[in-house]
């Protein structure tokens, strides 16, 4: 799962919509309220993204190769204290909790904590959950290539970008 920074106002848009509609909160700005929910998601996506930087330097001082990207950033995402990868939903929804109780547009929450969790988690899941369709999307598009040569991992990125642009993932 992964958030993207074109999604980020898509999100916060259908999260305050969704609790308006179920009458599971009173919103008093909803301009106002979708903005922070915004500042949760882009300060998450800061936060990865430094995480990211900090961990491409670490290896190109090391000499180590692309393929422990994964392994660096999680070494350092957790000297951080940042979500793993697979914590991340968990880590949004907890902060989007915590700034719906917190945040000054939001005039009144009618709904127990359980269910404000259910009714934003499919809605972060749905839109973090396109890696798996853009994956497919993208082998589809290259599949006279074979998988694991240079030629596939050159045209894999280069159709990846293509088609996140075109999502408006990018």
């Amino acid at each position: 799962m992964r958030l993207y920074r074109g999604k980020v106002e898509v999100i916060a848009e259908e999260i305050i919509r969704t609790l308006r509609e179920q009458g599971s909160v009173e919103v008093e700005n909803e301009a106002e309220a979708r903005v922070d929910i915004e500042s949760v998601l882009n300060e998450f996506l800061r936060l990865e993204r430094e995480i990211v930087d900090e961990a491409k330097n670490r290896m190109e001082s090391r000499g180590l190769g692309y393929s422990q990207l994964g392994k660096v950033r999680s070494q350092v995402a957790k000297e951080r204290g940042a979500p793993s990868q697979e914590e991340v939903l968990p880590y949004l929804l907890d902060q989007t909790m915590n700034l719906l109780f917190h945040s000054g547009n939001i005039a009144e929450i009618f709904a127990e904590d359980v269910d404000l969790r259910k009714a934003i988690t499919p809605i972060l899941r749905k839109h973090m959950e396109v890696d798996s369709d853009l994956d497919r999307e993208v082998r589809s598009k290259i599949k006279n290539l074979q998988e694991g040569t240079t030629d596939f991992d050159v045209e894999y990125a280069r159709v990846m970008e293509q088609t996140k642009h075109k999502r408006g993932l990018t």
